[in-house]
C-alpha cells in the first residue's frame, strides 16, 4: 500500500539531509509504527507522504502510485491526522465535515451515515453545530480524526493522533485503527506514547539522525525487551 524508495531530504544551504536514502514497505493491513527522538526525520517523512513536502531524491508510492506524479491520485486514497489539529476556525464543526467529504466526492447517505457513526463514537454530536473557535484543543482532534475516517482512507497517515484525547476517545481511535486495518487498509503510525506503538502496531520502524536503524515486527526488534527499552539503548548509540 505504501512503499517509500531511497527517500531522501534536504534543508538549508548546508544541504543537511534530513531524511537520508529512506526504504520502507507498508502492506495492506499493516499498523506501522514510525518511532525516534525529535528531529530524527519523522515529521518530513510524513509530510512527505501525504504530498504536503517536496523532496529531491527517491519516490514514495501510494497503492503503486507516485506521489510525484500523481499527487491528485495519490492524495484521494489517504488521509492525514497531523500532530496540531489547525483548521477552519470560522466554520461550525458540520460544516467542516461536509466540507471535507465534499471534497473527497462521498456520496450524500454514505456520508450523514460516517459522519452519524463517527461523531457519536467520538461523543461530537452535540457540539457539531458549534463554531471550531469555541472547541477545546481535544474537540479539534476528535473533528479532524472524524473528518479523516469520512471518505474511508485506504491508507491513514497519523502523527501523535493520541495527543488532547481522553482516555474514552483513545480506545475508540485504537477500535477504529484495528477495524479499517481488518477491512485491508494501512496505518503510519508516528507516536512517541512508545507503549501504544507496542500493544497497536504489528510492526515498527525506528529512524535516527534521518537515518533508519531498525525495522521489523514488534516482536523481532524487542526480543525480550519491551520498545521503550530498545529505542533507549539505540538512541545513546
Amino acid at each position: 500500500m505504501l512503499k517509500i524508495i531511497n527517500f531522501s531530504k534536504t534543508y538549508g544551504n548546508n544541504k543537511k539531509k534530513a531524511v537520508d536514502n529512506l526504504n520502507l514497505e507498508i502492506k495492506k493491513g499493516d499498523i506501522f509504527g514510525f518511532i525516534g527522538p525529535n528531529g530524527s526525520g519523522k515529521t518530513t517523512t510524513i509530510k512527505a507522504i501525504v504530498g504536503i513536502n517536496d523532496f529531491e531524491e527517491g519516490d514514495i508510492l501510494i497503492d503503486g502510485l507516485s506521489i510525484k506524479t500523481n499527487d491528485i491520485e495519490c492524495k484521494k486514497k489517504i488521509a492525514y491526522i497531523p500532530d496540531n489539529p489547525d483548521i477552519y476556525d470560522s466554520l461550525t464543526g458540520i460544516g467542516y465535515l461536509n466540507f471535507i467529504a465534499d471534497i473527497y466526492q462521498v456520496d450524500n447517505k454514505e456520508k450523514e451515515e460516517l459522519i452519524n457513526k463517527y461523531a457519536t463514537m467520538f461523543e461530537m454530536l452535540p457540539n457539531l453545530g458549534d463554531l471550531i473557535s469555541t472547541y477545546s484543543h481535544g474537540m479539534k482532534q476528535k473533528l479532524v480524526i472524524i473528518s479523516a475516517l469520512i471518505h474511508k482512507p485506504q491508507l491513514l497517515v497519523m502523527d501523535e493522533p493520541f495527543v488532547g484525547l481522553d482516555p474514552k476517545a483513545s480506545f475508540a481511535l485504537k477500535q477504529v485503527m484495528k477495524e479499517l486495518c481488518a477491512e485491508g487498509a494501512s496505518i503510519f503510525l508516528s507516536s512517541h506514547v512508545l507503549e501504544v506503538v507496542e500493544k497497536l502496531c504489528n510492526r515498527v520502524g525506528i529512524i535516527k539522525s534521518g537515518k533508519l536503524v531498525k525495522c521489523g515486527t514488534v516482536k523481532d526488534i524487542k526480543g525480550e525487551k519491551d520498545l521503550e527499552s530498545i529505542f533507549m539503548e539505540l538512541d545513546q548509540e
